[in-house]
């Protein structure tokens, strides 16, 4: 459950948190935290290429084990531990052979537990494992797009895809975004659904919490002039004003609207869209 906190001020007030209870409250491994350089939306000329990013908190950055390639062997979970990077939680692992890594970790994972990597692994939270050894109907986080490439999709907070096929070297999966994807057998993916499951239902409560987060404000279209957004102008109140819906502030069409290349190579292997 969220934290709910009380409402002392206008800003407090339906603001929600996490529950940190379950997380320990040690330092950050050494070697495995590093400084970066926060992305703030500018390319290499210093120009905005993305749009309300900036500022944000100083972050200590957490390397992730994505590839998981220590197989046959072995991890206890010693700590689970916040991190401010991502959504999700993540989890201290100390190896048989004494090495220690940070992986994301599953809803359910405990201080104690044991997990593995290996080409085929007992069906518990944490442990990775070949698609074309994951039986049909589980729910699989961090898999693969290529094998060996390590972890790129289902990543965030609470989020889990489905296996719903094995077919000809390929396994069907059911993404978050309602996308049914085919990935090939041999692409490693985690046990479980990530941590964090509330993660959608907090109330950032003030603006100033999504500066913290980096996130600038968003000025809406009709409140601008008409030499700033296709929405702008009019007195008072008004609609867009526009024959064919939204516009983007550059013109284009901003609803409904395809960005996926007809021609990229990697479409073949969607078998269904997501919903619009």
């Amino acid at each position: 459950m969220p934290k709910i906190y009380k409402p002392t001020s206008p800003g407090r007030r339906g603001m929600t948190g996490y529950d940190f209870s379950d997380l320990s409250t040690v330092k950050p491994l050494k070697t495995k935290t590093k400084g970066f350089k926060r992305g703030t939306g500018r390319n290499n000329k210093g120009r905005i290429t993305t749009r309300h990013k900036g500022g944000g908190v100083k972050r200590l950055y957490r390397e992730i084990d994505f590839k998981r390639e220590k197989f046959d062997i072995p991890a206890k979970v010693a700590y689970l531990e916040y991190d401010p990077n991502r959504t999700a939680r993540i989890a201290r692992l100390h190896y048989k052979d004494g090495e220690k890594r940070y992986i994301l970790a599953p809803d359910g994972l405990k201080v104690g537990d044991i997990v593995i990597s290996s080409e085929k692994a007992p069906l518990k939270p944490g442990n990775r494992m070949k698609l074309k050894n994951i039986p049909q109907g589980t729910q699989v986080y961090g898999v693969e797009l290529y094998p060996a490439k390590g972890a790129q999709m289902v990543r965030s907070a609470g989020s889990f895809a489905t296996v719903l096929a094995h077919d000809e070297g390929y396994v069907q999966l059911s993404l978050p975004s309602s996308e049914v994807r085919r990935v090939s057998y041999d692409c490693m993916a985690t046990i479980g659904r990530i941590s964090n499951i509330e993660h959608n239902t907090i109330n950032i409560g003030k603006a100033g919490r999504n500066r913290y987060l980096g996130i600038r404000p968003t000025v809406r279209g009709s409140a601008m002039n008409p030499v700033d957004h296709p929405h702008g102008g009019g007195e008072g109140k008004q609609g867009i004003g526009l024959r064919l819906g939204p516009k983007t502030p550059w013109g284009k069409q901003a609803l409904g609207v395809k960005t996926r290349k007809k021609k990229k190579k990697s479409g073949k292997f969607i078998v269904r869209r997501r919903k619009k």
